[in-house]
């Protein structure tokens, strides 16, 4: 593992294949971890992302982690873990796209989707929290 890979990502041959994530993370002792609470499509002005639109909800959402992992000194190349609660599984493929904008496919983060009766407001289609590790 070299300083600038902060941690490793791996998908072992003896798991199933991943699609667009990773199924392991294993990040080095020193690094300062960073946990965001699940962020949800809120504007800071308090309004939502369209009802109903995953695509719109799911992108406000990575930009709302985008914003809470800038505060702590993070950006999405120190995202090691996602987790997804979602409101229905019918529309994964626009959210793997959305996500697909912000994570480094090519190294994608440890990744968790649970399907949730429903979220804090009935319009809500989605949150997503991150876990990152900042190297020293």
């Amino acid at each position: 593992m070299s300083a600038m890979t902060r941690f490793e990502l791996s998908t072992p041959d003896t798991l199933p294949p991943a699609n667009g994530y990773s199924h392991v993370a294993s990040v080095p002792p020193g690094h300062r971890l960073v946990w965001t609470s699940s962020q949800v499509p809120v504007e800071a002005d308090g309004a939502l992302a369209p009802a109903g639109d995953w695509e719109a909800q799911t992108r406000l959402v990575f930009r709302n982690l985008e914003q809470a992992l800038k505060a702590a000194g993070a950006g999405w190349a120190d995202v090691f873990k996602l987790t997804f609660y979602v409101t229905d599984t019918a529309e994964l493929a626009t959210v793997r796209r959305v996500r697909d904008e912000f994570v480094d496919v090519g190294r994608p983060p440890t990744s968790s989707l649970v399907q949730v009766a429903g979220l804090f407001r009935p319009d809500v289609l989605i949150e997503v929290e991150a876990v990152a590790a900042v190297a020293p």
